[in-house]
């Protein structure tokens, strides 16, 4: 095999491999499958957010967990708020993630959530996404 033959393989090699973990992150949730977020959450004044709400999923491999994350509704930074193991039984469950900002970064008021239903799956030896389901919401912070 020449020096060229040998590099065209392995770029072939390398570009199935990267495509590969794009179809597996993008692979279509379960329509039953859900995760809402309740429309108000609460911010302390050392910063600590608390968001909650509901999941339902079924047929997990791996782990998986509900993530969320809170902005300002007109603004384009989010914060990461914590993490809930979730358990896929197809039962609704409530889900209640904390986590701190500073406090001069977010306040009480009008405020956007991310929250994402994951799953971390096994494919090859490397943990790779499988989103079960996720939504987007406006929603207002109280100070408490």
């Amino acid at each position: 095999m020449s020096l060229r033959s040998a590099r065209s393989a392995v770029a072939g090699a390398a570009l199935i491999l990267l495509a590969a973990p794009a179809a597996t992150a993008t692979a279509t949730a379960d329509p039953s499958e859900s995760v809402t977020v309740d429309p108000v959450g609460r911010i302390a004044a050392d910063g600590t957010v608390t968001l909650s709400g509901t999941y339902r999923c079924v047929g997990n491999t791996g782990p998986v967990f509900v993530s969320s994350s809170v902005g300002r509704k007109s603004g384009d930074v989010r914060y990461g708020i914590g993490g809930t193991r979730a358990v896929c039984d197809g039962v609704e469950h409530t889900w209640k993630n904390t986590g701190r900002v500073t406090p001069d970064d977010l306040d009480h008021g009008a405020a956007h959530v991310d929250a994402t239903l994951m799953e971390l799956r096994r494919a090859g030896g490397l943990p790779l996404p499988r989103f079960h389901a996720a939504q987007e919401r406006n929603i207002t912070l109280t100070q408490g």
